[in-house]
């Protein structure tokens, strides 16, 4: 099969006046550079341009046998690049004596259909902003599935750039992608076999996952592992995985390397689809490609399933075809736009270490560890690698380039990788934006408490585990060291980049936690498109973050989450016991492409929203932390007791439309001047703005 040279890519990484980094995944090797232009504006045009001198230095790391993915690297002769002008940038190939540029893979230009320029533009572009002015202007969203309902949010990113790609007042200068750029653990069913396909045609030789777990050369799960739908009682049962929608999961490195590549360009696609076409669900039964679990000879069981079956089959072509066309238009936008991302669950797997006993089984299972790890690495590769790349020391990357040499699942090289793996914790980084952004690690750097919690639902009660603090104190020591050593300063105005909102929509983790978890918690299967996983649910875990923000001192302070599926900005101030004061904006994001306030338990949630907005529109919420750590609502003329840790008053903010919540797909655009603050919503022909709030 031809796979196309250029995979994915180029995705502007990390950028700064030092120094600026592209990201790129090739099927071949070249020996690649990189040439970085200024374009002169005359009149209202970029008709000229010329280039900056600077060096081209780039790391190459070979994942598998037609997989290259590439840091090429820009540093400027100069002290620093030019700040709040025009760049342009194109990338070389270069084996034996031809060299190629961007314009040789039909990407340059406005008459080409995947062409990764704006308007008249040569190149793709970006600018810096002016580190001395204190403003900023960025993009942000999480929760983007290749089966998503919906229109794909990232378009409206595209859309505003193509806009206003002269202006750089108005011109977005970064993104960030917050969680659940993959959704690895639930993979639509066409999707499935390119998925496999394409993994073992990257990779070659790949991992053996029969020497890792011996029962997967038995009937049936021999055959079944490479069926659609036909991995949902492995992830379950050899891996310890608690995804309900694990089916298809991704487990081999190739695997989760190819979702990737499929959810941010439409090459890849373009290699394995014709023409959009998928084969259809008779067709792919007929070749025996769909796993049932019911023999044919199970005559109505079998015929309710196929007919179950082949309703979810033809929606998720319906949605992936949907995501397809839009895939050139999110390929630009990421090659135009300095691009930060954190990982959620689900770029691993769902409920990703949502405990102690969740983390310490699936340890246990060889199976479970190796597929974790195969999902790190490629976090690594295609998310963290190009946030910062010099947080990655020599020794991290000759464990991960010792075993993706031959991918010997009984070496030792593969238990050093998955050693390290496990291990690392030091996902968190700061981004070089104004103000300074610090990205939290909210799944490595966890704190478990063992004692107790004790669970009722009527006469039943139960002991059950503690939901965790998502960051402890060493994840806090460590969080705090690379904030400082990044140059930030107490006294300045700081972003806190939370995969999961700190302030949620209390209502609904309300109804959540007094209805739907004590269910789930007797073991009663109550499916939920929430995660028990806010941040309000350790009392400590969240007293500690208020605490070190506090302990940071910043003049202003705004938290960027995803995660929830819905879009909402809360303003809180909080009051500490020492009578020290702190003032937080959260702004939340998401989905980018995963509606889920569908079907029966959504149109509930979202009418009781509804009824309950206007009570709380224009009222504070007042509680407190008492010293045992319980976060208590206040109730009206209630006074806070004395031994109160903390105690605050929350706002929800509404948009100009009204709701304090929006629940289709969208993307946060932020604006921040010295004075005010802009949030808006970009959703499909439409722009849903929140009242400027001022910062004097």
């Amino acid at each position: 099969m031809d796979i196309p040279t250029i995979l994915s890519g180029p995705i502007l990484r990390r950028v700064e006046p030092s120094h600026i980094y592209i990201w790129i995944a090739l099927s071949k090797r070249y020996k690649l550079g990189a040439k970085l232009y200024q374009f002169e504006n005359k009149e209202g045009t970029t008709s000229s341009y010329h280039e900056i001198n600077c060096d081209s230095e780039t790391t190459t790391f070979r994942a598998g046998k037609q997989l290259y993915i590439s840091l090429i690297k820009l540093i400027p002769h100069e002290t620093q690049f030019p700040a709040d002008t025009l760049l342009g940038y194109n990338i070389l190939f270069q084996k034996n004596n031809d060299i190629l540029g961007l314009q040789d893979f039909g990407l340059l230009g406005k008459d080409q259909p995947h062409s990764i320029t704006y308007g008249d533009l040569p190149l793709p572009s970006f600018f810096i902003p002016d580190p001395c002015q204190e403003q900023t202007n960025l993009l942000y969203g999480s929760c983007r599935k290749l089966h998503g309902k919906g229109e794909d949010a990232l378009v409206q990113g595209d859309e505003t750039i193509e806009k206003n790609f002269l202006d750089l007042e108005k011109r977005p200068s970064t993104l960030f992608l917050m969680g659940d750029q993959i959704y690895a653990d639930d993979v639509p069913d066409p999707v499935f076999p390119i998925m496999v396909k394409a993994g073992k045609n990257l990779i070659g030789k790949g991992e053996k996952l029969t020497e890792i777990e011996p029962r997967l050369n038995e009937k049936p799960f021999k055959k079944s592992i490479f069926q659609t739908r036909g991995r949902q009682y492995i992830m379950e049962r050899f891996c310890k995985f608690t995804s309900s929608h694990s089916r298809n999961h991704a487990m081999t490195f190739g695997e989760y390397a190819s979702l990737y590549l499929l959810s941010w360009s439409p090459e890849l696609w373009n290699a394995y689809v014709d023409s959009e076409h998928f084969p259809t669900f008779k067709e792919a039964t007929k070749k025996n490609q769909i796993y049932f679990i019911y023999e044919k000879k199970k005559k109505n069981k079998r015929k309710r399933e196929e007919k179950i079956y082949k309703k979810e089959y033809k929606e998720h072509v319906a949605d992936v075809k949907e995501t397809y066309q839009a895939l050139s238009k999110v390929r630009r936008l990421l090659a135009n736009i300095p691009t930060y991302m954190i990982f959620d669950d689900h770029d691993i797997t769902d409920d990703w270490n949502i405990s102690h006993h969740w983390k310490s089984s699936v340890y246990q299972s060889k199976l479970g560890r190796h597929v974790i790890a195969n999902g790190l690495m490629a976090y690594w590769l295609f998310q963290a690698w190009g946030n910062d790349p010099d947080q990655f020391a020599p020794s991290f990357l000759r464990e991960m380039w010792k075993y993706s040499k031959t991918y010997d699942t009984s070496s030792h090289s593969h238990k050093a990788w998955e050693e390290l793996l496990w291990n690392f914790d030091e996902w968190h980084f700061v981004a070089p934006t104004n103000p300074t952004s610090i990205f939290l690690d909210t799944r490595t750097q966890r704190k478990y408490d063992p004692s107790p919690l004790p669970v009722s639902l009527g006469r039943n009660i139960k002991e059950k585990e503690r939901p965790p603090q998502l960051i402890g104190e060493q994840g806090w020591q460590k969080t705090t060291e690379s904030l400082y050593a990044s140059g930030w300063k107490n006294g300045e105005s700081l972003l806190v980049i939370s995969p999961t909102p700190v302030y949620g929509i209390g209502l609904i983790e309300s109804f959540l936690n007094q209805y739907i978890y004590p269910l789930k918690t007797m073991e009663i299967p109550v499916t939920t498109a929430f995660d028990f996983e806010s941040w309000k649910y350790n009392g400590e875990g969240f007293s500690e973050l208020l605490h070190q923000i506090k302990e940071w001192k910043p003049s202003h302070c705004f938290i960027l989450s995803g995660d929830v599926h819905y879009a909402s900005a809360v303003k809180t101030n909080v009051e500490f016991n020492s009578n020290e004061t702190l003032c937080i904006y959260q702004f939340t994001s998401s989905p980018l492409n995963n509606m889920s306030f569908s079907g029966m338990q959504g149109g509930l949630m979202k009418a009781i929203v509804t009824i309950n907005a206007a009570k709380r529109r224009n009222k504070e919420i007042n509680r407190y932390c008492d010293d045992t750590y319980d976060i208590v609502k206040q109730k009206r003329k209630e006074p806070c007791p004395a031994n109160f840790t903390w105690k605050e008053k929350i706002r929800y903010l509404s948009t100009n439309q009204g709701p304090i919540i929006e629940t289709e797909n969208n993307l946060g655009h932020l604006i921040l001047t010295p004075d005010t603050v802009k949030n808006e919503l970009l959703q499909t022909n439409q722009v849903i703005t929140y009242d400027p709030i001022s910062l004097s």
